[in-house]
């Protein structure tokens, strides 16, 4: 690339996905806060580069990116790693996986997360969406962990792919957001596919880097705690 990238951030938010794979594929990037306290999303000259207000926005030599999913789908493709070549059989599956995690696990999150965006303020029917989804994503995290148990190659190897970027991340928050305390639900030793991929997520030079920029903590997938970034929040 001759242009360098810059990642438009807030600590733990989507774009740590993104980080992993910018320090993953060792590519250099200026990482550009988004202050959430701020709502700097909402700034005009962030909807000018994602009209959608969320978080990411990767700034590329092709110009601005938004959408998570199709970010890594293009850094990918650009640097040839983190999945199989265009014309190899794996190909296929490990897309439908990447977009299944984007359309399917990080929405149902979403919404558990902020259901007042989905279904207004009222506390009841908010309390009635939590509970409907709490159903849904354990389903999700079974789906998901059969999956990666039938095709181990999908995540959890030597060499990894968009999906041991994106997975730990989406089981980071499912423990600290989707998982009340006092009725706690979510254990991730029940997913054994899953919890390899977090084990050795944790142990990648990726993870560390962004560990210390984000202040994610000693386990930030396998035992999450909240993350107490040098700045900016993560809500």
């Amino acid at each position: 690339m001759t242009a360098p990238l810059r990642l438009h951030y807030a600590p733990d938010n989507a774009s740590l996905i993104l980080r992993l794979a910018l320090e993953e594929l060792g590519l250099d990037y200026e990482a550009v806060l988004v202050d959430r306290k701020t709502q700097g999303q909402t700034a005009p000259h962030y909807l000018r580069m994602n009209p959608n207000g969320t978080i990411p926005v990767l700034e590329t030599p092709d110009g601005a990116m938004f959408e998570t999913a199709a970010i890594l789908l293009w850094l990918a493709d650009r640097e040839r790693r983190l999945l199989p070549a265009p014309e190899a059989p794996a190909r296929g599956r490990c897309l439908t996986w990447l977009f299944w995690c984007s359309n399917t696990l990080h929405i149902d999150l979403r919404q558990s997360f902020y259901p007042e965006k989905y279904i207004g303020d009222d506390r009841a029917h908010q309390a009635q969406l939590r509970a409907m989804l709490r159903g849904r994503l354990q389903n999700d995290l079974r789906m998901i962990d059969t999956a990666l148990r039938q095709a181990p190659a999908l995540a959890g190897g030597d060499q990894p792919t968009v999906l041991d970027l994106y997975l730990p991340c989406l089981l980071r928050w499912t423990k600290l957001y989707a998982d009340p305390p006092e009725a706690p639900w979510f254990d991730l030793a029940a997913y054994p596919a899953l919890l390899h991929v977090c084990q050795r997520a944790e142990t990648r030079a990726s993870t560390h880097a962004a560990q210390r920029a984000e202040g994610l903590g000693a386990t930030p997938f396998t035992a999450p705690i909240l993350a107490t970034p040098p700045e900016g929040s993560a809500t």
